[in-house]
């Protein structure tokens, strides 16, 4: 049988279907040239390019430095604008207000520094994390931290008195050192609310232990000097809410209100003349802190660093724009969530916006 030498119709229509224009705003995939001399900022730049989870990091760089460096004096005067902010001068110094989130874990890693820095040089608004992220930074200032294994075996740990969060190690001493700490403040704090009849708050009570620990390489301690509030609605859930537990059967009576903090958040977010949040994992601190933003109908800018899914239906792996039907972030605001482990981008993040120096 003779072969025919045409190909057939059928399969070069497959093959070789014709494509659209491209539209004249449409960007090209490129990597970084390290034939070039390539600084870290030139480094980051080119991640908008790469593509996949490197044009993400790209994005929440553009969308933080929007942030940081917005100014109410960037927008036109409302006709109803209050007399308060009619002036130049609170209009240049009025500025997005910056809602960081983080996981506990973030705080006993090397992340600590990086989110020091922030409070530090006053970059953030208001902390929201649960009770590891408290009491971990404390601990840090009372014994080391280590470097360990994912695969080291928990039972022979557990006879050594080592705990792991990891691949990371915390002797069981550090939390000996921590109650030692920890216990004639809540005496103190105690004595005080019996005294004056104000009970405590979880900021307030995080805002004293920051006093009380006097310490510069400690977040709190900064977020003390610097007028930060950090709230913390799962206060207890952790070794805070262990000595809290041991001190409630020795000394009675100390109370700490979550209602009050919810209203000091809710007010802060409302009162946001614009607002981002960037959130570090997953959970309370994530939904805490964008439960806030629907007091304002939604956050301006917002970066979402985790590893979830959203197949599940969870809030941590929730994207973004689950966020928007919800009124948490504003339709038609910038937002992305990158899908990476934070201690791996966080410091590039940080390093591309609010470590540069402003010109």
């Amino acid at each position: 049988m003779e072969q025919s030498s045409d190909i057939p119709m059928s399969a070069s229509a497959a093959v070789l279907k014709p494509s659209e224009p491209m539209p004249d705003f449409a960007v090209t995939v490129e990597g970084p040239n390290f034939d070039e001399e390539i600084t870290l900022q030139k480094l980051l730049e080119s991640y908008k390019r790469i593509g996949f989870q490197a044009n993400s990091l790209g994005k929440a760089i553009d969308i933080v430095n929007k942030m940081r460096k917005w100014r109410l004096a960037d927008e036109p005067i409302a006709e109803d604008e209050s007399e308060e902010y009619r002036s130049q001068e609170v209009r240049e110094n009025t500025k997005c207000n910056v809602f960081l989130g983080y996981t506990s874990n973030l705080i006993s890693s090397g992340l600590r520094e990086v989110i020091l820095h922030l409070v530090k040089h006053k970059h953030v608004s208001a902390l929201v994390t649960t009770a590891g992220g408290i009491e971990e930074d404390f601990i840090k200032c009372l014994g080391k931290t280590y470097l360990a294994d994912f695969n080291l075996d928990g039972a022979d740990l557990r006879r050594r008195g080592m705990n792991r969060i990891g691949n990371l190690i915390v002797p069981n001493d550090n939390y000996c050192k921590f109650e030692d700490w920890l216990t004639p403040i809540l005496d103190a704090m105690l004595a005080e609310q019996k005294e004056t009849g104000q009970v405590w708050t979880p900021s307030s009570f995080i805002r004293r232990l920051g006093k009380e620990i006097n310490d510069e390489e400690s977040v709190y301690y900064w977020a003390y000097k610097n007028d930060i509030p950090v709230f913390c609605p799962a206060l207890t859930d952790g070794s805070i809410g262990d000595m809290l537990y041991f001190h409630s059967f020795k000394h009675p009576g100390l109370i700490v209100d979550i209602v009050q903090d919810i209203r000091n958040l809710n007010e802060l977010s409302r009162r946001s003349r614009k607002a981002g949040m960037i959130i570090l994992g997953g959970g309370v601190c994530k939904h805490q802190i964008a439960n806030a933003m629907l007091i304002r109908n939604g956050a301006d800018f917002s970066v979402y660093i985790n590893t979830g899914q959203e197949f599940d239906g969870s809030d941590s792996g929730a994207r973004p724009d689950e966020a928007v039907s919800w009124g948490k972030i504003r339709a038609g605001s910038e937002s992305v969530k990158v899908y990476a482990d934070a201690t791996l981008v966080f410091p590039l993040l940080v390093a591309a916006t609010f470590a540069q120096r402003d010109s």
